[in-house]
């Protein structure tokens, strides 16, 4: 049997139905559409994908409700990384009317826009810590989502919840274009004594990098500095489309990844290709047959 390709990291999205979208203006014009999932299937078909996880777009209950019944309606969706609002009192009823839906099998993480939160600690306020106990409570992954201001206090939240899985997105969204290696490698090593219980998407690197000349020789100082860090069994394979496509397309995202991992053995591209997400997120489709 085939190893199964997991995206752990896209999008669908529709500008026109009233969500915070603003930022899908100027360089990001050309992506100010509609994504649903006839506009990614293609993709998935050519490039072997098995199933995905889909992430939320915006700070909004309505979306992951929405996502939760689009996974159940497609069939290349394995997961839902969804948001819930981690200071509210009531989050515990929510997460379980969500998780008893009929499709709340779906749901499989959670996750907030702390980088555009003001303050870069909010990760550690009162409030939100119980919600991210609420989140392990009810068996849920947290992706966190920082930028370099955020990362802190990401290394602090994960050290003060050591049986909460945390997947960090987009390696934490480096400044590759700007050279920013040092600064970033010397904040993501403080995550290797966690590693037992996060992982690390290698994904939307694309676009932190410059968007018209990016090689993936660019690319694979930071995949690497990640593999060392956290190892072939904690990373994963993501392309955070269809934001990536004002960079690269679908296939050049896959085949970017690939040339950095191509010295990697089999076993090991299985793991980060797929394996590892259906790990993490235990996805309910691949979980049972491949644990």
């Amino acid at each position: 049997m085939t190893s199964p390709i997991i995206d752990s990291h896209h999008h669908f999205w529709d500008p026109t139905s009233g969500g915070d979208y603003g930022w899908l203006s100027g360089p990001f014009e050309p992506i100010n559409r509609i994504f649903a999932p006839a506009d990614l299937r293609p993709s998935l078909e050519k490039n072997g994908v098995t199933g995905t996880v889909l992430v939320q777009t915006w700070n909004d209950l309505g979306e992951t409700w929405d996502f939760i019944r689009t996974a159940e309606a497609t069939d290349f969706v394995a997961g839902v990384v969804g948001w819930v609002d981690l200071t509210d009192p009531k989050l515990p009823e929510t997460l379980a009317q969500l998780q008893t839906s009929p499709q709340g099998k779906w749901l499989v993480g959670v996750r907030h826009l702390i980088q555009t939160e003001t303050d870069p600690n909010w990760l550690l306020r009162e409030d939100v810590k119980r919600g991210l106990k609420a989140i392990e409570a009810a068996g849920l992954v947290y992706d966190l989502v920082p930028n370099l201001p955020q990362l802190p206090s990401c290394i602090k939240t994960v050290q003060g919840f050591p049986n909460t899985r945390f997947v960090l997105d987009h390696i934490s969204k480096p400044e590759i274009r700007n050279r920013g290696f040092d600064e970033w490698a010397t904040l993501i090593r403080e995550f290797r004594s966690q590693r037992d219980h996060v992982w690390c998407k290698l994904s939307g690197m694309v676009t932190e990098a410059d968007w018209q000349s990016w090689t993936p020789g660019d690319l694979k100082p930071y995949v690497h500095e990640a593999l060392e860090v956290f190892g072939s069994d904690r990373c994963l394979f993501g392309t955070d489309w269809p934001v990536c496509l004002v960079a690269a397309s679908y296939d050049r995202v896959v085949d970017a990844l690939q040339e950095c991992l191509k010295d990697l053995s089999d076993s090991e591209r299985e793991k980060i290709f797929g394996l590892n997400a259906i790990e993490v997120y235990r996805l309910p489709e691949f979980w049972e047959r491949n644990a």
